[in-house]
């Protein structure tokens, strides 16, 4: 099992900051092994963000992204409390969930 998606958010004055870190490999597929045979490409390609039935970021990401990506971003709108919920899906069909409350 993957670790869990971390998630950090607050409010202030009207506007509400996240930060999400996504443990993942994000293997570009451009290397090589140890035997010398290429890499399979495994990286989170879809990432999206919602404060109820709001969505508050839609990203596409690619392989030059690093390691454990980490997305910093605000919006207008959301309260202490209220619930931020994030998903992903990689390139080989994984997906990660987390979610959590708005400091």
């Amino acid at each position: 099992m993957a670790d869990p998606i971390r998630i950090r958010a607050k409010s202030n004055n009207g506007l509400t900051e996240v930060m999400v870190l996504m443990p993942h490999p994000m293997e570009t597929g451009l290397g090589l092994d140890a035997s010398g045979r290429g890499r399979r490409a495994h990286y989170i390609s879809d990432v999206e963000v919602n404060l109820g039935d709001r969505t508050v970021l839609r990203a596409r990401l690619s392989i030059a992204v690093s390691k454990d990506p980490l997305i910093s971003f605000r919006f207008k709108g959301g309260q202490p409390g209220d619930r931020i919920d994030v998903t992903w899906t990689d390139n080989l069909g994984d997906r990660g969930a987390g979610s959590a409350s708005i400091g």
